[in-house]
């Protein structure tokens, strides 16, 4: 922190007074703070939340002393930028502590249970089992869909899981995510931000053909590793009363967001209508079954991480990043792999011009290369510590890079690009910039 303020001090106040953004090798100050926080990230698994509050604290500051917002100089220029990002903001706290509640009531209707009992008893067992976790990911959650997958698993295969099927269960739940709006944060992202669902559905050309690869050898690997036992479970029931709860917040979420963005757009704005709505779901399902508010200190936690670094990125001089592209997204896929995926996703919607199908599929799938690349992977990493070491990941999980690449490489042929102009312009070249008064 202290080196910090100390290239504060050190900057070249003058080039700032005539209008240019303080660089450090061509690089804006802010960016290199913000990849200072991410790497934090990636390297203190275990300080995420003070890393990530850390690193909003100091670009925050920076941006007050140096260089401003578009809302204005010093702290009322940071007072209106979060005025101007409070709805996003709520938006997605409420909604990631809504889905917390909802994936516990979930796992606990017995459906992950019972599902196994269908699966045949060789190595395609374990390929529908990547399968049902792809297709729970996409109505429930990514991070869900992983633990749930990998309890399964524990029951499946004797607490013997291959780290190449663990690299797979991570992938499965991270590419059902990426087609569904409320499959992943960065899509929920999308999602609040004004981008169609119908949009964010193109991930899926991209989604499957990636499932098929992971599948398959990730099966192979763990059918070989310790096949699958059968009869788990065979006399438990589904609690329908669970399953009733997890519909009604997916319809009041759903329904809400349709209606505001159809009918009164101009208000999506102003109001997080769409986190109010799962939280109302919440309250009147209070006597269907009881929610599970334990987990909420940990999800609140991990809520503040995400807004945390989706705050940071929302202060990000994007004029300044490379142009929307396939090939900007696709390295961002790559990129996603070693930071966050929650901010690259927040810079890129502040950038504009993406084609966010694309893009979802990119940034969603694409962490699923190194076990701290997703939320997902953390989660399941866990669970399974022996999956925490980016050497036996990348060795026993090459499938995941090698499906990334086909799943998109398939997308760009069947579907191709083509930037959402609708949704949000891309950013002005800084040399077109009105100079500052």
């Amino acid at each position: 922190m202290h080196r910090f303020l100390l290239v504060f001090l050190m900057l070249p106040l003058s080039a700032f007074a005539a209008g240019d953004i303080p660089t450090v090798g061509g690089i804006p100050v802010e960016f290199i703070l913000f990849a200072c926080t991410l790497l934090g990230v990636a390297l203190f698994h275990h300080a995420t939340l003070y890393v990530a509050l850390g690193g909003l604290a100091t670009i925050s500051a920076y941006k007050i002393a140096v260089t401003g917002f578009k809302t204005g100089l010093g702290v009322a220029g940071f007072v209106g930028h979060l005025g101007h990002e409070w709805v996003t903001v709520a938006n997605l706290f409420c909604l990631l502590t809504g889905f917390a509640l909802l994936a516990r009531h979930f796992e606990k209707s017995h459906v992950p249970v019972i599902l196994p009992r269908f699966l045949p008893a060789d190595w395609r067992g374990g390929f529908l089992m990547l399968v049902m976790v792809f297709v729970i990911s996409g109505f429930l959650d990514n991070i869900a869909a992983a633990l749930i997958g990998g309890a399964m698993a524990h029951q499946l295969f004797r607490a013997k899981v291959h780290v190449g099927y663990l690299a797979a269960i991570v992938a499965a739940s991270n590419a059902g995510g990426s087609g569904s709006v409320v499959g992943d944060t960065t899509t929920t992202m999308m999602w609040i931000d004004g981008i169609s669902p119908l949009i964010v559905l193109d991930a899926y050309v991209a989604a499957i053909v990636a499932l098929v690869i992971i599948g398959y050898f990730g099966a192979r690997q763990q059918h070989a590793h310790s096949p699958i036992i059968h009869h788990v479970h065979e006399h438990t029931h589904i609690d329908w009363g669970r399953l009733a709860v997890v519909g009604t917040m997916l319809v009041f979420a759903v329904a809400t967001n349709i209606v505001i963005n159809v009918n009164y757009p101009e208000l999506a704005e102003h109001f997080p209508f769409i986190g109010v709505a799962v939280w109302v779901a919440i309250m009147i399902t209070v006597g269907v079954r009881r929610h599970d508010w334990e987990v909420l200190p940990e999800t609140i936690k991990g809520s503040v991480f995400l807004l945390s670094l989706v705050l940071c990125a929302s202060m990000m001089p994007v004029d300044r990043l490379p142009p929307a592209s396939w090939v900007s997204a696709l390295a961002l896929g790559f990129i996603s792999a070693f930071f966050d995926n929650i901010p690259l996703t927040a810079l890129a919607l502040r950038q504009g011009g993406y084609d966010w199908g694309v893009l979802a599929y990119a940034v969603g799938f694409g962490g699923s290369m190194l076990w701290f690349g997703s939320s997902a992977g953390v989660a399941l990493s866990n669970m399974y510590p022996e999956a925490k070491s980016a050497v036996q990941w990348v060795k026993h999980g090459w499938h995941v890079p090698v499906a990334y690449v086909a799943g998109f490489a398939v997308l760009m042929a069947v579907l191709g690009w083509h930037p959402d102009a609708g949704h949000k312009a891309p950013a002005a070249p800084p040399v077109a910039a009105a100079p500052a008064h």
